[in-house]
C-alpha cells in the first residue's frame, strides 16, 4: 500500500465516496464535501460597514473590528477523508477550476499541503478539511457529495546534510506542523 484513500472513522456509516480521478488523464483526486456546509459569503453587513468605514477613514470600533476579520476567515469543510502515502510524498489539496468563476469558492492559502504524516494523527485522524472563503454574494451551500477541491500526489525532496535536530514529531491536527 504505497498510497491512497480511506474514510475517516466518524463518517464510516454515511455513504461517502473515496476521492477519484474524473479520467484517465486527471492528476487530481476529486474531493467532496463530507455533510451539507453552509459557506458564509464575506459580503455580510458588518463587514461592508467596516469597510466602508476604512474607506472613509472613519473610527472603527475594536467590536466591528473583531466582527468583520471573523466574516473574513475561512471555514475549514469536511471531507471525511484521510490520505495514506510514502514518507517522501505530499498530497497537495487545489481548488476546483470551476470553484471561483462559477461559485465564488476560492482556497485563501491557494493551496493544502497533507504530510505523510498528517494520517492517523490522534486529534482528528487525519481527515482531510479544505479552507475555502466565499465572495459571492451570497451564502454557498455544498451539498453532501459535491466535488470541492482536488488532491495531487506528488513527490518532494530534501536537502543535503538536512539537519533534523530541529524536526519533532507530529503531535495534533489541522495546522500542527507549524507549532
Amino acid at each position: 500500500m504505497n498510497r491512497g484513500f480511506k474514510i475517516v472513522s466518524k463518517y464510516q456509516d454515511q455513504g461517502l465516496s473515496l476521492p477519484f480521478r474524473a479520467t484517465k488523464q486527471a492528476a487530481g483526486y476529486d474531493f467532496a464535501c463530507a455533510e451539507d456546509f453552509v459557506l458564509p459569503s464575506i459580503w455580510k453587513v458588518n463587514f461592508l460597514k467596516v469597510l466602508w468605514a476604512i474607506r472613509n477613514q472613519k473610527q472603527v470600533s475594536e467590536a466591528d473590528l473583531a466582527t468583520a476579520q471573523k466574516t473574513l476567515k475561512p471555514f475549514l469543510v469536511p471531507t471525511g477523508i484521510k490520505a495514506y502515502m510514502q514518507a517522501n510524498e505530499v498530497l497537495i489539496i487545489a481548488n476546483r477550476s470551476s470553484n471561483p468563476l462559477k461559485r465564488g469558492m476560492y482556497l485563501p492559502n491557494g493551496i493544502g499541503v497533507i504530510d505523510a504524516d498528517y494520517y492517523g494523527n490522534p486529534n482528528n485522524e487525519g481527515e482531510i478539511f479544505v479552507q475555502m472563503i466565499n465572495f459571492g454574494l451570497t451564502d454557498r451551500k455544498i451539498k453532501k457529495g459535491e466535488r470541492i477541491a482536488q488532491g495531487i500526489f506528488m513527490p518532494f525532496l530534501a536537502v543535503d546534510d538536512e539537519d533534523l535536530s530541529q524536526t519533532k514529531h507530529r503531535t495534533g491536527g489541522f495546522g500542527s506542523s507549524g507549532k
